[in-house]
């Protein structure tokens, strides 16, 4: 089954997506097997990552961007040669197993979206097998 949700993305940052894709599981009956979240977007990407302290958020974006700084020598017209970056180094989905009908994340994991080029309104999708 496929699942779509929109997200409204007003500034870059890591959305936790986490009930989304627990919600989709639980629609679809699932019991045993993967779920697929995917972000059709060129800046913008998901990830699984630390929940717990909020600091990790902040520190990976701090990451990225001393990482992925916007440069003058960019040629691309629109100027979101940064966010093409680190959309690309994070990547674009995750696979994510299900056992028991509920995702089979770490204690401290949760699963982001990943903005890097707002505010856009986007959508993402979870499909679940």
């Amino acid at each position: 089954m496929l699942f779509e949700y929109p997200l409204s993305a007003q500034r870059e940052d890591f959305y936790n997506i986490t009930a989304q894709v627990k919600d989709a599981i639980s629609k679809s009956g699932v019991t045993s097997g993967v779920a697929v979240v995917f972000c059709a977007h060129t800046t913008a990407g998901i990830t699984i990552n630390e929940n717990a302290d909020p600091d990790v958020v902040h520190d990976l974006l701090l990451g990225l961007s001393k990482a992925f700084p916007d440069r003058p020598e960019f040629r691309h017209d629109e100027g979101n040669s940064a966010a093409h970056l680190k959309a690309s180094a994070v990547g674009f989905s995750e696979t994510i197993i299900i056992e028991n009908g509920k995702p089979l994340l770490g204690t401290w994991q949760g699963i982001y979206f990943c903005e890097f080029d707002p505010p856009r309104n986007r959508k993402f999708y979870v499909k679940v097998m």
